[in-house]
């Protein structure tokens, strides 16, 4: 059974920085991409960044270009999201997602096949 847990979310001033691990059990995406969402209350769910984990290859959306960054490591089958400069608008639920049925990036969430939990980032003013 494929899990995907989340963890490092948390309550921080504006400015500041939070990084978001994503831990995968029971398959590896070797050769397959990961995401990062987030969902606001009343909104619907977001695509923030994704990363292809054979070759590194990133997408962002434009609202975090600069500020966040994906990363994975492949020893620990974990995916990051560090998060810089953070404003309140990014408080949300963050969600690690994995894709097995293509090689391709999407910023579409229905093209993700497993889902984390999610985890809470709330950033204050």
């Amino acid at each position: 059974q494929v899990q995907l847990v989340e963890s490092g979310g948390g309550l921080v001033q504006a400015g500041g920085s939070l990084r978001l691990s994503c831990t995968a059990s029971g398959r590896t995406f070797s050769g397959y991409g990961m995401g990062w969402f987030r969902q606001a209350p009343g909104k619907e769910r977001e695509f923030q960044a994704s990363i292809r984990w054979s070759d590194g290859t990133t997408n962002y959306a434009d609202s975090v270009k600069g500020r966040f960054t994906i990363s994975r490591d492949n020893a620990k089958n974990t995916l990051y999201l560090q998060m810089n400069s953070l404003k309140p608008d990014d408080t949300a639920i963050y969600y690690c997602a994995g894709r097995t049925s293509s090689i391709y990036l999407t910023r579409r969430a229905s093209e993700y096949d497993y889902w984390g939990q999610g985890t809470q980032v709330t950033v204050s003013s």
